[in-house]
């Protein structure tokens, strides 16, 4: 199709083509950032933990007051807890995946060393942790009872800092380390303490995902009392998960009616208070697509339905000439396609620069480029719809009657 006559149409309606042009840009650039924000968020949303998340159970206690006998106690717990039916195992750990608080530590390849090479979400575990959480080996082997030490002892000991533990790693944090995959029997460091790397797990997520290292983890063998961390317990069967935990309450109550219980739940419902504000980030920012792109597709057919109706004179004369409909209706959906090229070019540099922006005063990663096309892609598909409507009323409307509307 020849576009010079739609060119000198659009010259003659600057003010209603710019608006139309502006429009789009805005649009293209706010849509291109906010599926980048969306992107961001589903893939933190989404991101594994793990841990056999659908077979878990948390369950938190209190008291008033430092529990002198917390440990006894905790041996006493854990023993009700494995004793329930339906329970595979049960254990204290210090943290989860996905919390809002977080033990972490620094590591290094030597000691003292100026700079470590990234901090570490800490985990700590007694016997038997590794399989209540569901962890995968991939390297190396489990603690060894020898290995394991109550955490109240370790705060006690001058000279463990001189003797060291063993630690399990995350194979993500392992990499980080030794990117030959040679980190079993190696050394590291926090600090001057030196951690003997006897294991590698797949997968475990920090308690507080951070963007730049969220899957750098350790495991220490270090027992933890119920005044100091959690009880996980893995249930042999997902689906008596609820039956499972009341009965947990309950004899935790029974051994010791006066502690109070802080918090009971599953570790799904765990994960999705965790990222429940993300959801709604994801929400809202859909939300704003959609407005965005229903105004934009009103503009469009407000625009184009208002040229109908100033070029019926027009489009009578060239369907009396013999112009067919397919030609009244393909030269709307050029124009169109012409207004929103321009816009979309517009809108491309425009995301672009918002981007750049949010990069320096939030610190987001810079936006993948194919965010561009696809955002251009939206809107071009937006724009043929929206003009559809109106293209297809001026094609339709017949020769002499449109010639004497005129």
């Amino acid at each position: 199709m020849d576009i010079r006559p739609i060119l000198s149409t659009l010259r003659r309606h600057k003010t209603a083509a710019a608006l139309i042009v502006l429009e789009i840009a805005l649009t293209c650039a706010i849509v291109c950032n906010a599926l980048f924000l969306i992107g961001q968020r589903l893939e933190k949303i989404n991101q594994p933990s793990g841990i056999a998340e659908q077979e878990l159970l948390e369950v938190r206690l209190g008291g008033i007051g430092k529990q002198v006998n917390a440990t006894a106690r905790t041996r006493e717990d854990l023993a009700a807890l494995r004793s329930i039916p339906g329970v595979k195992n049960a254990v204290a750990i210090n943290q989860l995946p996905f919390r809002r608080n977080s033990w972490n530590t620094s590591l290094s390849l030597i000691p003292d060393q100026e700079r470590p090479n990234f901090n570490a979400a800490q985990y700590f575990s007694m016997e038997g942790t590794l399989d209540t959480m569901g962890l995968q080996l991939v390297a190396g082997r489990d603690f060894e009872g020898d290995e394991f030490a109550n955490l109240e002892d370790v705060e006690k000991d001058a000279t463990i800092e001189q003797r060291g533990s063993a630690v399990i790693l995350s194979s993500k944090a392992a990499t980080k380390l030794f990117p030959d995959g040679q980190a079993i029997g190696k050394t590291i460091y926090s600090g001057r303490m030196p951690l003997r790397i006897v294991g590698v797990v797949k997968e475990l997520a920090r308690p507080v995902t951070v963007e730049s290292d969220t899957g750098y983890s350790m495991i220490l063998p270090v027992r933890v009392n119920y005044d100091m961390g959690t009880y996980l317990i893995r249930v042999t069967d997902a689906a008596r998960r609820q039956e499972v935990l009341t009965a947990a309450v309950a004899a935790l109550e029974k051994v010791d009616s006066s502690r109070m219980v802080r918090a009971k739940l599953t570790y799904e419902e765990q994960r999705t208070k965790y990222f429940q504000n993300d959801r709604a980030m994801v929400g809202l920012l859909i939300t704003v697509c959609v407005a965005l792109l229903v105004v934009t597709a009103l503009g469009i057919v407000g625009l184009a339905s208002f040229w109908v109706q100033q070029r019926t004179k027009q489009i009578g004369i060239r369907r009396a000439l013999g112009a067919t409909r397919g030609q009244i209706l393909r030269y709307f959906q050029t124009e169109n396609f012409l207004l929103a090229t321009v816009g979309i070019v517009l809108g491309m540099l425009l995301a672009y620069s918002i981007n750049l922006w949010l990069m320096g005063a939030y610190e987001l990663p810079r936006m993948p480029i194919t965010y561009l096309p696809i955002g251009a892609a939206l809107l071009w598909l937006l724009g043929q719809m929206a003009v559809f409507g109106p293209a297809h009323r001026a094609a339709a409307v017949p020769p002499a009657v449109a010639t004497r509307s005129a």
